[in-house]
């Protein structure tokens, strides 16, 4: 049968419309549900064999040369009130109105909040990390493309979390949001789960309303 564009518009509108994700490639945005994404993941065994984050991730950039690192640009980006700073170079963030979605708690001072990797660094390279490239990895690690791979969260549930997955350790608030930004980051970087961790996204998941996600690979 000969592929048309036409006829792969058609397949692609289908398979939106029976919630399954289309394969997409990367820069491509496509619309699924929160089930259906959770199905979608691919599984794997997890292995963390060689794990290092700072060797292998790096740390936060300044990618746009303005002085503020990632994780300034994210306090920049959630922010619910005007900001201070640490010096008038304006690099480092010293105040704002941050909600922490883990708890709903309000934050006034940056230094009661951690940005959080909603996938952890160390379960990325145990779902495929392990095998990019370096300059995908520290992409990762400074993803402010989608805003919910990295997020101010209150410290103490932050360290509470380290780097487990929604098997292990889910937050006190938002679980249906959180699950759908974990799905999100991983189906965004073509990441694999465990079966432990894919029977727990599937059971949350259902458990949830449908929630509809857009996800632009990367």
């Amino acid at each position: 049968m000969k592929i048309t564009s036409g006829l792969i518009a058609v397949l692609t509108a289908g398979l939106l419309f029976t919630g399954l994700a289309a394969p997409a490639e990367a820069g491509v945005t496509y619309v699924t549900n929160l089930r259906a994404a959770a199905r979608a993941l691919p599984l794997a065994v997890e292995n963390n064999a060689g794990y290092d984050r700072a060797r292998y991730f790096g740390d936060w950039k300044d990618a746009d040369g303005d002085c503020q690192n990632t994780r300034a640009e994210v306090l920049v980006a959630e922010t619910k009130a005007a900001m201070t700073y640490t010096s008038t170079r304006r690099c480092t963030v010293a105040t704002g109105r941050w909600v922490t979605t883990f708890d709903n708690k309000i934050h006034t001072s940056a230094t009661t909040v951690q940005i959080d990797h909603t996938v952890p660094v160390a379960e990325a390279w145990g779902s495929g990390a392990r095998n990019w490239t370096q300059t995908r990895r520290v992409a990762f690690y400074n993803d402010i493309g989608y805003a919910g791979a990295l997020e101010a969260q209150t410290t103490l549930l932050n360290q509470q979390k380290q780097a487990k997955g929604p098997e292990d350790w889910m937050p006190p608030a938002n679980r249906c949001a959180y699950l759908a930004r974990w799905v999100t980051v991983k189906s965004r970087w073509g990441m694999t789960v465990d079966s432990r961790e894919k029977a727990a996204l599937v059971r949350i998941a259902d458990a949830c309303p449908v929630l509809q996600l857009t996800i632009t690979k990367s």
